[in-house]
């Protein structure tokens, strides 16, 4: 039943994100104001499809932390599931993505009309550079940035790998940071077929604000971050024991600690 579900979830995951972006073609021709409040659809949609399908349910916590205005929203990443969660409480986000997504056909023209930030991973110095001019135009249009500080989708339970970008955001744009932690690897792991039932969450932290020496801000990301995500893993581990995922962490967890690592 587990294979099933999932494979139905996937089939529909990619086929009706084809169709809604299909279907909601038309806003190419509207500004882009107007264009963003669509988006949620697409979130509701794969909510829809993990609830009913796959028996996972979604929950965001802490909307309370946004602040008003621009803002630098760094979320852990664990799966495709916080690519979508955090539209409909946010009223004009963009991320910073990888450029090559604007080469998908449709997806592309989508990152160009929703005016998200693309950045050249090939080319640090100057990725660097592009993304801090389009980083500060949106923030100058009180836009929240979406950022996964570890650069790609880490497994539940890994110890974390946080890469240099954020804190030159932090250190350029002197605009507050709101941690993100969750659990969603737990449910919809990387690099894997299944979906595993229970619930995913997310729990906006409350911001950072600007000022930090940059080695403390990315000590106090990193530890907000971790201890949070942790302990929404440690949650998820006490409900659904049996979940394949949370058994191999706890066993990789078990023996890194035989080994004398640390793991946050």
């Amino acid at each position: 039943m587990l294979f099933l579900r999932s494979l139905v979830f996937n089939l529909l995951f990619y086929v009706g994100t084809l169709v809604i972006m299909i279907l909601l073609s038309p806003v190419f021709l509207l500004p882009r104001k107007w264009a963003y409040k669509v988006v949620p659809t697409w979130s509701y949609f794969n909510f829809f499809l993990l609830r009913y399908i796959c028996n996972v349910n979604s929950e965001v916590k802490g909307w309370e932390n946004i602040p008003e205005g621009g803002c630098i929203i760094a979320a852990k990443h664990q799966s495709a599931w916080e690519t979508f969660a955090l539209f409909p409480g946010l009223s004009n986000a963009t991320f910073i993505l990888k450029a090559e997504l604007r080469k998908i056909p449709l997806f592309g023209w989508y990152i160009w009309k929703l005016k998200q930030i693309p950045v050249n991973r090939g080319r640090k110095g100057v990725a660097l550079a592009q993304m801090s001019q389009k980083a500060k135009e949106a923030i100058a249009e009180s836009r929240q940035i979406i950022i996964f500080p570890e650069g790609t989708r880490r497994p539940a339970g890994a110890e974390p790998k946080y890469k240099y970008g954020i804190v030159h955001l932090y250190k350029t744009l002197n605009c507050p940071v709101v941690p993100v932690a969750l659990n969603s690897g737990v449910y919809w792991p990387r690099r894997r077929f299944f979906r595993l039932p229970g619930t995913i969450t997310a729990q906006i932290l409350p911001p950072i604000q600007p000022g930090l020496e940059p080695e403390v801000f990315l000590k106090t990301l990193t530890d907000k971050i971790e201890t949070a995500s942790n302990t929404l893993f440690d949650q998820a581990a006490e409900k659904t024991p049996d979940n394949f995922i949370v058994k191999e962490a706890l066993a990789k967890r078990k023996l890194n600690s035989g080994n004398g690592e640390n793991i946050n």
